[in-house]
């Protein structure tokens, strides 16, 4: 499915997201993000500006996550948290859908409040987590249509911290909703290489994962 290793490391976000990540932790991250050039380093905020430094002049960039892993905050708060974030050097935010307006059935306040978090956040790529794993298809299909409104870039399968992560069947009634409108990210539970080819043959065109370093050795011993 992959001609070369590039291409692999290119679609994945490198992920490194646990609450009770260590500098040391980062630094190692850094570092295969470094040595395999994957498309993004994806952390959270306090880690945003040594990520940058650390990543400098590679090429590979950095991404923060925004309202994670619940997305129940304010809009005011997700602003804040996403423009520090740039102010940082985050040049992608992966910003966590308010689970409870989909639930309430408030997509009119749901796209107002991602609209404002793109708005305020030109000039990065925007990702919204939806947590399928926590929702009915139909409001997958809402809470999509409703996000590609609000103008992101990509719709996001799940936090990795939600009831399930990404399966194919997500990403099939994702694509089914969006069409060529928006672009898709599996993320949660992608842990091996036949994982990430059966993810990307559903029209997965990013990947999030903490477990990069190992798909491209399985890759390599591959080859």
């Amino acid at each position: 499915m992959f001609k070369d290793a590039g291409q692999l490391a290119q679609i994945i976000d490198h992920t490194l997201v646990r609450p009770d990540a260590t500098l040391d932790d980062l630094a190692a991250a850094c570092v295969d993000a470094k040595r395999y050039r994957f498309a993004a380093i994806m952390v959270n905020g306090w880690h945003v500006a040594r990520a940058k430094t650390a990543l400098a002049g590679t090429g590979v960039k950095v991404g923060a996550v925004v309202g994670f892993p619940h997305g129940a905050c304010t809009t005011t708060v997700k602003i804040v948290e996403a423009m520090e974030a740039m102010k940082n050097g985050a040049e992608e935010l992966d910003i966590v859908v308010n689970l409870g307006m989909v639930k309430s059935g408030k997509q009119e306040l749901l796209e107002i409040d991602i609209k404002n978090v793109v708005a305020m956040t030109k000039g990065v790529v925007h990702k919204i987590i939806i947590e399928c794993g926590a929702l009915t298809p139909d409001e997958i299909a809402d809470v999509c249509r409703t996000a590609v409104r609000a103008g992101t870039e990509f719709i996001k399968t799940s936090t990795g911290y939600g009831p399930r992560g990404a399966t194919v069947d997500d990403l099939l009634a994702i694509r089914a909703v969006i069409g060529s409108t928006c672009r898709i990210k599996a993320s949660g539970g992608i842990k091996d290489l036949e994982t990430v080819e059966a993810m990307v043959k559903a029209g997965a065109e990013r990947i999030g994962t903490s477990a990069g370093p190992a798909i491209m050795e399985e890759f390599f011993a591959r080859r």
